[in-house]
C-alpha cells in the first residue's frame, strides 16, 4: 500500500522499467495527485476515499489477442461492483464500469512491449467508492457509497476487487474467448439500445449491434454499420 503518490501507473510503469515484477504484483494508493484515466482525463478522489489500484499483469496471450485481457479485467471489476450495486451495473465499452447512465469507475491498461513480445500489462483500475458528492463540471459520476447509502472499508474492497481480478485472469485463455466475450456483451451498457453518440462532432442517434474479437465497437447508423475502434467514437449523456 502507498500513502500520495501521482499514479499507481506511473508508479508501476517504474517499477517495471526498473528491473523483473512479478505477474500479478498490485500497488494500492491511499491517494494519488494526477491520477491517469483514459484519453489523457484525470481520476480524482480524496485520501483513503475510492479504490485506486494498479496490477501488473504478464498475459500469456499474443498482441493481437490484447482486448480479451480488456474484457477479462472488466468482467473482473463487473463481478466485483455488481455484487453490491446490483443488476443495474453495466460495462461501457471498452471498460468502464458504469451503474444505470452513471460513471462508477474506469479501467486503464498500458502495454509494454519488449520487440514483439507483450511482457507486462500495467492495469490500472479506479473505482468511486465512499464519495459523497462529486464537482458540478464532471458530468455523470456516481459511487457506491451514493448507490447503497453505506460507507465502505476501501481497502478491504480493493482486496475483495483484487480476488474477483485474478478469478477472472487466472482463467484466461482461448478456450474462454468466445463465452467471455458473448457475457461481456451481455452486461454492456446500451447494448442493441437506441441511444445518442458523437463522431467528429456530428450527434447521431445509433445502436451498438455487437462487439468483435478485437474490440472494435460495431455501431449502426442509419442504414450503416460502423466498426469502430478506441477513441472513435464518444457516448452522448445528458446530464
Amino acid at each position: 500500500m502507498l500513502s500520495t503518490i501521482d499514479s499507481t501507473n506511473n508508479y508501476a510503469m517504474a517499477q517495471v522499467n526498473a528491473g523483473p515484477v512479478a505477474d500479478g504484483s498490485t500497488f494500492f494508493a491511499m491517494e494519488q495527485t494526477a491520477g491517469k484515466g483514459q484519453r489523457g482525463k484525470q481520476w480524482l478522489s480524496e485520501p483513503g476515499e475510492n479504490i485506486m489500484l494498479t496490477t501488473v499483469l504478464q498475459p500469456a496471450l499474443a498482441l493481437p489477442q490484447q482486448f480479451m485481457l480488456s474484457v477479462a479485467v472488466a468482467l473482473g471489476a463487473y463481478d466485483f461492483f455488481a455484487k453490491y450495486a446490483g443488476d443495474d451495473t453495466r460495462i461501457k465499452w471498452s471498460n468502464d464500469i458504469y451503474w444505470r447512465d452513471r460513471k462508477a469507475g474506469g479501467i486503464l491498461i498500458e502495454n509494454v512491449l519488449r520487440g514483439s513480445v507483450w511482457q507486462y500489462a500495467i492495469t490500472g483500475i479506479g473505482i468511486n467508492i465512499n464519495t459523497p458528492h462529486f464537482p458540478d463540471s464532471l458530468i455523470n459520476p456516481v459511487s457506491l457509497r451514493q448507490i447503497t447509502g453505506k460507507t465502505w472499508d476501501s481497502l478491504a474492497l480493493a482486496h475483495e476487487l483484487c480476488h474477483c481480478l485474478e478469478e477472472r485472469y487466472s482463467r484466461l485463455h482461448p478456450a474462454v474467448f468466445d463465452e467471455w466475450l458473448e457475457e461481456y456483451k451481455s452486461y454492456m451498457y446500451r447494448f442493441k439500445e437506441p441511444a445518442l453518440y458523437k463522431i467528429n462532432g456530428d450527434i447521431f442517434q445509433g445502436i451498438i449491434m455487437d462487439v468483435l474479437p478485437d474490440g472494435r465497437l460495431c455501431l449502426e447508423k442509419g442504414k450503416t454499420m460502423l466498426e469502430l475502434g478506441f477513441g472513435e467514437v464518444e457516448f452522448v449523456v445528458v446530464k
